[in-house]
């Protein structure tokens, strides 16, 4: 789907095993794709993850998805922003 800004926002998963859409970490949390949002490690982009325990929806680096925590019932660290607000047109 291209949205605002001509931009793709359809979730996508990564390159690597942890980071495909739909896998389950150890510590039940699943990834949920990227949309090309930056994370907050070098080379990075912001995955959404949701939580198979409660249901928390938070973002991760893709680095990170293959040992992430939840930040709301197993006492992660917080989660990082996944999405992109598009700038209002003038």
């Amino acid at each position: 789907m291209i949205g605002i800004e001509g931009k793709d926002w359809r979730w996508r998963s990564g390159e690597g095993a942890s980071v495909q859409i739909g896998l389950v970490n150890r510590n039940g949390q699943r990834c949920c794709g990227h949309r090309g949002v930056a994370g907050t490690d070098h080379g990075q982009v912001a995955y959404k993850v949701e939580c198979t325990r409660c249901g928390h929806v938070y973002g991760a680096n893709g680095s990170d998805m293959h040992e992430r925590l939840c930040p709301s019932c197993q006492g992660g660290e917080a989660g990082i922003r996944f999405w992109e607000v598009p700038e209002p047109r003038r």
